[in-house]
């Protein structure tokens, strides 16, 4: 399939979201090709810091079709790679990459994707881009003076950067305990900051309490606001990574920093030293490609009805809010495969049904 050639569905992001809707959209005999950035399979799981363990993880939900049975122990950057590898050949899904969406159009009819791969045209889109290449770092007084290394946690590739340093962990979700973890004994001190006190919950991350955690951040992107992390919602569980992390004595909170200065953060009035920050403080939905769309409303979110967008009803947002979590991932993507089958297929579009690739006749 050329690039400048038309296709029914492009589906944006080869992750959890782009796959599950792949293998959706493969079932229901629909004509599509997923876009990936990526030069290899694994979505954002490749880009982990290497001293992340399979068993540090909450719990990675299945691909549809395929269940996901972790080794006793391996690195999280290879495993779930290689997992989406082998599930992309299992299903024959056609994944091109390397494959970069600079702008997403609206054309006549459909939409016009401009690539570093050329120029495609689809009826309709599924965008699955996720968060991790916006890591988010708050404006903080006196960031800018801070002497010496900061990072967020998309570049924290472990511990030994950090042996013998004094550094303090901005951020109440498993990220930072995973850091405090793996600093423990290793840096000469640890501090870990968040704005509110971080909240611990008893049991195992079930489907039904994934369910739970989806239907409030629905609240949000259905208002048309930006959403909350499903992080955010969940809280800490007592997973392995955080049983180990209160083992070493690592999560011993403080209230946030007033600001901060050359030589470290300042709490009422006095100077705390420190020699490094990771910011730990989460992602924003990568949505840049979006934008000609005008798909945000004035509360600053993309309002969602089900996984389409209101303002482009055949534009499907997955990873993203409600979704952005493996078991949200994985029913978003059948819903919008399920939406976009109804809607290609009853002409909603125009001239052109579910199935049916067209010339793109876009020049480049």
């Amino acid at each position: 399939m050329d690039a400048d050639s038309g296709v029914g569905i492009v589906v944006i992001g080869a992750g959890q979201a782009g796959l599950s809707a792949a293998y959706h959209l493969r079932r229901l005999g629909l004509d599509f090709v997923v876009l990936d950035a990526d030069d290899a399979p694994g979505g954002a799981w490749r880009h982990r810091a290497p001293s992340l363990g399979v068993t540090d993880l909450h719990r990675i939900f299945d691909l549809p079709g395929m269940p996901f049975e972790p080794p006793a122990s391996g690195r999280a950057a290879t495993v779930v790679p290689s997992y989406f590898a082998r599930y992309e050949q299992r299903f024959a899904l056609p994944v091109r990459r390397p494959v970069r969406v600079h702008a997403v159009r609206r054309g006549h009819p459909g939409f016009v994707l401009d690539t570093d791969d050329g120029v495609w045209r689809a009826r309709a889109v599924i965008n699955a881009t996720g968060t991790w290449t916006r890591p988010y770092i708050p404006v903080y007084p006196g960031a800018a003076d801070f002497a010496g290394r900061q990072l967020h946690y998309a570049a924290y590739r472990g511990p030994d950067d950090f042996a013998g340093l004094r550094v303090i962990v901005v951020g109440g979700g498993n990220s930072a305990v995973h850091v405090l973890s793996e600093l423990a004994g290793v840096a000469a001190s640890t501090r870990w900051v968040t704005r509110r006190p971080p909240v611990f919950h008893d049991g195992e991350f079930t489907e039904d309490h994934g369910r739970a955690v989806i239907a409030r951040v629905t609240e949000r992107v259905t208002a048309g606001l930006p959403p909350r992390s499903v992080v955010s919602v969940t809280g800490l569980g007592y997973t392995s990574l955080v049983r180990a992390a209160l083992a070493k004595g690592a999560l011993d909170r403080r209230p946030m920093f007033d600001r901060l200065v050359p030589a470290g953060a300042v709490w009422d009035g006095t100077v705390e030293p420190a020699d490094a920050i990771i910011w730990a403080t989460g992602f924003r939905a990568a949505l840049t490609h979006l934008a000609p769309l005008r798909l945000r409303e004035p509360g600053g979110g993309i309002r969602l009805d089900g996984t389409a967008t209101v303002r482009e009803p055949l534009v499907h947002l997955i990873g993203y809010g409600p979704s952005a979590s493996t078991v949200g991932a994985n029913r978003a993507g059948r819903a919008a495969a399920l939406a976009l089958s109804r809607a290609l297929t009853a002409g909603t579009t125009g001239d052109v049904t579910a199935g049916a690739a067209q010339p793109a006749a876009v020049p480049r």
